[in-house]
């Protein structure tokens, strides 16, 4: 039986896709993002190890909740690319269920080797929708801010585009450091040579994770920033168009 590591599950979540959503978070994550509110999905190894067959029957209980309201599945993390072949064989039973499927992905494993394409290939007949995180256009920001280089992640969403695959780009506002007008303006820029973008989202920086950094014994390298005024998230949304 295929099974994935999985760190856990909210079976009402309201935004991450449309409609209410049962959100299953991944465990295992490439990047170490500054910001991270989830670092306990760091390591893949520390998950448990869920089998689909299960995962669908509980989704099963929520499924005239999740139709009713136009919701469907999602599978965040940790990064859900990492377990591609998880997430072939869950969402492919999820659309024999009739069932919106979306990934919440940074894209940080992405890879052009021709068994990743292959298996993305396959993944996308059972995908509605990416929710593709894009931390920073600058590259030396970028790995900064999250220690790997975002080449392929924009390469990643390029793919995606080419390929008309439904996008919602999602961005972390965070103050000094992903805010700046010129970072804003290149995203924009980017976002408007792709044709598949159907919606950006401003996600304001916040700290509600900084506890389990604690919890994990590391030191929270964003505890002088504080989340971003109002005036700044509108300057942002005004920036993209939003």
């Amino acid at each position: 039986m295929m099974k994935g590591y999985v760190h856990s599950v909210e079976t009402s979540g309201m935004v991450d896709g449309p409609g209410i959503r049962y959100v299953i978070f991944t465990q295992g994550c490439l990047l170490r993002c500054q910001f991270c509110h989830n670092p306990d999905t760091w390591e893949q190894k520390k998950g448990e190890p869920v089998d689909v067959d299960d995962l669908i029957q509980d989704i099963e209980t929520y499924i005239p909740y999740l139709k009713r309201s136009n919701g469907g599945v999602t599978v965040s993390g940790g990064e859900p690319l990492l377990q591609i072949d998880f997430l072939i064989a869950l969402f492919k039973r999820c659309k024999e269920l009739g069932l919106h499927t979306t990934i919440d992905t940074s894209a940080g494993c992405f890879s052009k080797s021709q068994s990743f394409l292959k298996s993305l290939d396959e993944l996308l007949q059972y995908t509605d929708l990416f929710l593709l995180d894009i931390k920073q256009t600058d590259n030396e920001k970028h790995k900064q801010l999250t220690t790997v280089p975002n080449t392929h992640i924009l390469q990643f969403a390029q793919l995606l585009a080419e390929k008309q695959q439904p996008v919602w780009i999602r961005h972390v506002l965070i103050p000094g450091i992903t805010d700046a007008d010129e970072d804003l303006e290149r995203l924009a820029s980017f976002i408007d040579t792709l044709s598949n973008v159907e919606k950006v989202e401003i996600l304001p920086y916040h700290q509600m994770g900084v506890y389990k950094w604690e919890q994990l014994g590391l030191e929270y390298p964003l505890s002088h920033v504080s989340p971003p005024e109002t005036e700044t998230v509108e300057r942002a949304k005004q920036i993209l168009g939003i």
